[in-house]
């Protein structure tokens, strides 16, 4: 009884972590999702509340219906934003306003920093952000990162690299390492190969990654033959 009763708990254990695996990806996109739509009801719903009071029509103050004009409201708001800040007058006015927050101690700190973030995040691979592996925890193990910048050390010149690296399954939280440039290797993994990987613990992602730095790895052919004689 006990080995079928021990291969009945396995079995049961294998199939609730594969569920768990399955719907977890989608559980964790609804719960950003609903988010989302949570904070636009919640900016737009005192708009919508002030034409409730003006407008005395009985849709208008449905507890269905106010959430979804909200919403609305708010993404009609953003996309008229976006565009008048692309127009010549509304890049002008956008850059008075930036110069303003620049002004104000405290704000401006806050505002570049998240500015400077969002920037980085959105961009492409082109620019500094980049996809990369480095040491840690420990030497020998490899987590991913993303080079957000690069500084020099005051006291030897040597280029040094900042790296975010977001924990998996919950990338929301992270590490930010300052390390040599040397240490880190650079990979052609993409955003979103990159986030899906941390996303799904690894299981979503590419077949091959560029886990070893090529100048070490020509290296280490070339003191292969040494060795073997």
């Amino acid at each position: 009884m006990k080995p079928a009763l021990t291969r009945t708990l396995r079995n049961l254990q294998h199939n609730i972590l594969a569920g768990i695996i399955t719907i977890g990806p989608l559980a964790i996109t609804i719960l950003i999702f609903k988010f989302l739509l949570d904070e636009l009801a919640k900016a737009g719903m005192p708009v919508i509340e002030l034409l409730a009071a003006i407008f005395p029509e009985n849709w208008l103050h449905h507890p269905v219906v106010q959430p979804i004009l909200a919403i609305i409201l708010i993404l009609v708001m953003l996309y008229v934003l976006g565009w008048v800040t692309h127009l010549v007058i509304g890049r002008q006015a956008f850059q008075l306003f930036e110069a303003a927050l620049e002004r104000l101690p405290f704000i401006a700190k806050i505002y570049s920093s998240v500015r400077q973030l969002l920037d980085s995040m959105m961009a492409k691979k082109e620019t500094s952000q980049r996809v990369v592996l480095v040491d840690f925890p420990i030497a020998g193990q490899k987590s991913i990162g993303f080079l957000t910048r690069t500084l020099t050390d005051e006291t030897t010149g040597e280029p040094l690299a900042t790296v975010l690296l977001p924990n998996a399954i919950n990338p929301t939280s992270a590490f930010l390492q300052i390390m040599p440039l040397t240490k880190v290797t650079e990979t052609d993994l993409t955003m979103e190969q990159a986030m899906s990987m941390i996303m799904t613990g690894g299981a979503v992602g590419p077949e091959n990654i560029r886990f070893t730095q090529p100048e070490l790895a020509a290296e280490n052919k070339a003191k292969q033959p040494a060795l073997s004689a």
